[in-house]
């Protein structure tokens, strides 16, 4: 590992552990004894007796003020037009410098002048800046300037460049699937076209369905109304309404981002819609929009007609039906046999940890689950979720929707906007706020929706498009292998099983037996990857000789604990890795974070949130060096003990408060009033609470 980012050095840190267990009681037990009961064998010589903490609460969060607020104080509730006010004088403030200014470094560089939103006051930024991180910036390898200049946290190592050089490297970029600008103002406005969607959807029969529902229940509401007022063309769906029948909308359109929390619910609801547009309003929006950013508008706009009957006619390309659907042969072919493939992991699965596990050996990269309605929105932060470093060279994204609509046309978005090699539908994601949506694990209640889905989908686009699954919703009634035959017909090119119940959450260890039968049971064009407890590659080879018709694993929380797990299994060796090759690891990723989010004090910050969450994960790692019995099991609970040196006990540290010190090692001190709590306290091991 290259480890040329900057350390800061640190005194011998003060230990704050609070173990699961004690290590009088586990020095009592035998090896087998405490595997039985899920308690990691550690030797006896490294245990040791569990310190109490200051704080009951430090596992959960950390703060950096000494005299901070007691937590339980209710704050003042603030309007949002008060936040907004507070936001847009917080940029005015000297803390935020005109990204253009800083870049040059002359005031009248900023195109905006007195209306910028950000201060110009040069001077006034130096002297409130805090002293530069030691280090090089993470931008000199790029062959030119800083793009943060005066506000880069490592400036006092930039050097002398033209402008026209700073220029150019901004162009220069390493990462790709940006959203661009254009597009995004298409998706705002509701604008964007999918023909290719909605033939599909139109030639399964899966569009009139969704017409009639609204059409009923719009007939009720709009009984009372007088007869509008003549026809319009909707540039929204392209198909024909009547003005002022906001409620008669013929296609399920993107919501608004304020109805975001309500666009995938239950299928009986009908969703919020816009209110339609004069003539006139929309001509000139869409000849504002339209700059030859999406050449497809024009041609689907002469599809689009209103018969003189006032009845409407839908919109499609002008292609017969037969050469909708690709032939097998035409559909791009994807291999994953053997392939070490690192799973899709929220938050902690960014772009810069993928960096980490590519260089430490994984095959296969896939992005951070995104939402359909949020990416068909055009949400920055969500498209952001799709960037793809040019070292992932086998890439895929993965997307989660309830309905064959919103999937469909966030399938063809992104095959139109995005280079990716495969698209991932996530089926299986057990989270509450996914499933009370419709979407994830609910889709294993109602398989008829899910072939809706797989089937317009794959019809779509010529890209290959993936399945993720449980074994089931509930605990004991596992569907999928009833299922497992119809996926492969209905044009998923493979499915990645997860050998749990969305019930069991990630409780109790996955089924691998189950994982097997429907490996053997699915048909032979259809690849069917297991996922679940690899933490070793032991796991990996009995896997793959307990089923030879298993694709390939894909490797989740292991790489999250250990992301060293893809060498061990490309060596076939148990590594007992040093505190200090750990370290360079996280030194690699602090630099790969200061490349992807910034190298100024925003960045800087991203950068140590999300190592902290990372590491809210690898202090569950027990070195083999310690252990009684190898390999370590992903549900062993880890007993107090101490490491070989003091960085290896430290990083064992189930506390936040000593995450953050070893953050300070890489990133410099926290800002004052600092506070960190980890996104995911998912547990790993088997408790009653999340059966």
């Amino acid at each position: 590992m290259d480890g040329s980012s900057a350390v800061i050095p640190v005194e011998k840190p003060e230990i704050l552990v609070e173990p699961t267990s004690g290590g009088g009681e586990v020095a009592q037990k035998t090896p087998e004894e405490l595997v039985a009961k899920a308690i990691a064998p550690v030797k006896s010589e490294f245990l040791r007796p569990a310190p109490t903490r200051a704080s009951s609460n430090d596992t959960n969060g950390a703060d950096s003020g000494a005299n901070s607020a007691p937590s339980n104080l209710l704050k003042e509730k603030k309007s949002k037009r008060q936040l907004k006010r507070e936001r847009l004088q917080e940029k005015k403030s000297v803390l935020h410098i005109c990204p253009e200014i800083a870049r040059s470094g002359d005031v009248s560089s900023c195109p905006y002048n007195d209306k910028c939103r950000f201060s110009h006051d040069v001077e006034a930024f130096k002297a409130q800046k805090p002293a530069d991180l030691e280090g090089d910036c993470p931008f000199l390898n790029h062959r030119g300037p800083c793009p943060y200049g005066l506000a880069c946290r490592f400036s006092g190592t930039h050097k002398d460049v033209s402008a026209a050089e700073a220029f150019e490297v901004q162009k220069k970029t390493s990462e790709m699937n940006g959203l661009s600008k254009d597009v995004q103002k298409l998706l705002w406005k509701n604008k964007m076209r999918f023909p290719k969607a909605d033939a599909q959807l139109k030639l399964l029969g899966l569009l009139g369905q969704m017409k009639s529902k609204n059409e009923k229940v719009s007939d009720k509401e709009e009984s009372d109304r007088t007869a509008s007022i003549g026809c319009l063309a909707n540039e929204e769906n392209g198909c024909c309404e009547v003005a002022g029948n906001s409620n008669n909308k013929t296609d399920y359109s993107p919501q608004p981002q304020e109805e975001d929390d309500r666009a995938d619910g239950p299928a009986d609801e009908l969703r919020p819609q816009k209110k339609v547009k004069s003539s006139a309003e929309e001509n000139s929006s869409y000849n504002e929009l339209n700059n030859g950013v999406n050449v497809l508008e024009k041609d689907i706009e002469k599809s689009c007609y209103q018969t003189e009957s006032g009845t409407t006619t839908d919109c499609i390309p002008a292609e017969t039906d037969g050469s909708l659907k690709l032939h097998p042969r035409e559909k791009k072919l994807i291999d994953f046999r053997e392939k070490l493939y690192l799973a899709p992991l929220t938050t902690v699965g960014n772009l810069p940890f993928r960096r980490v596990c590519k260089v430490l050996g994984a095959d296969v990269t896939c992005g951070e689950m995104a939402m359909c309605t949020n990416l068909l929105q055009g949400q920055a932060s969500e498209w952001a979720l799709l960037r793809r470093h040019s070292s992932e060279d086998f890439f895929g994204v993965q997307i989660c929707g309830a309905y064959p609509d919103t999937v469909t046309r966030t399938v063809e978005l992104i095959n139109q906007e995005c280079t990716v090699d495969f698209i991932d539908i996530n089926m299986g994601c057990p989270i509450d706020i996914v499933v009370n949506k419709g979407a994830g694990s609910a889709l294993l209640t109602k398989p008829m929706r899910m072939k809706s889905i797989i089937q317009a989908a794959t019809a779509t686009v010529d890209r290959p498009i993936t399945i993720k699954v449980r074994t089931g919703y509930f605990e004991g009634k596992s569907r999928i292998d009833s299922l497992i035959e119809d996926i492969g017909q209905w044009g998923a090119s493979a499915v990645t099983i997860h050998g749990r119940s969305r019930q069991q959450r990630y409780s109790k260890l996955a089924d691998w037996e189950y994982i097997y039968k429907c490996a053997r049971k699915a048909p032979t064009a259809l690849q069917v990857l297991g996922n679940g407890d690899v933490f070793s590659y032991s796991d990996w080879n009995r896997h793959k000789s307990d089923c030879p018709e298993l694709s390939t694993c894909m490797i989740a929380r292991g790489a999250l604990i250990k992301p060293w797990i893809f060498t061990e299994i490309k060596e076939q060796r148990h590594w007992d890795i040093s505190s200090s090759e750990r370290l360079n690891i996280m030194k690699d990723y602090v630099r790969f974070g200061l490349d992807h989010w910034g190298s100024d004090a925003k960045g800087v910050e991203t950068t140590r949130h999300f190592l902290l969450e990372w590491l809210s994960y690898t202090f569950r790692y027990i070195p083999v060096g310690l252990l009684d019995v190898v390999p370590q099991r992903l549900n062993w609970r880890p007993p107090s003990y101490f490491g070989r040196d003091d960085l290896e006990t430290l990083m064992a540290s189930d506390s936040a408060a000593d995450w953050v010190r070893i953050s300070e090692m890489l990133l410099g001190k926290v800002p004052a009033g600092f506070t960190f709590s980890p996104k995911h306290k998912s547990n790993a091991y088997d408790r009653a609470e999340n059966g």
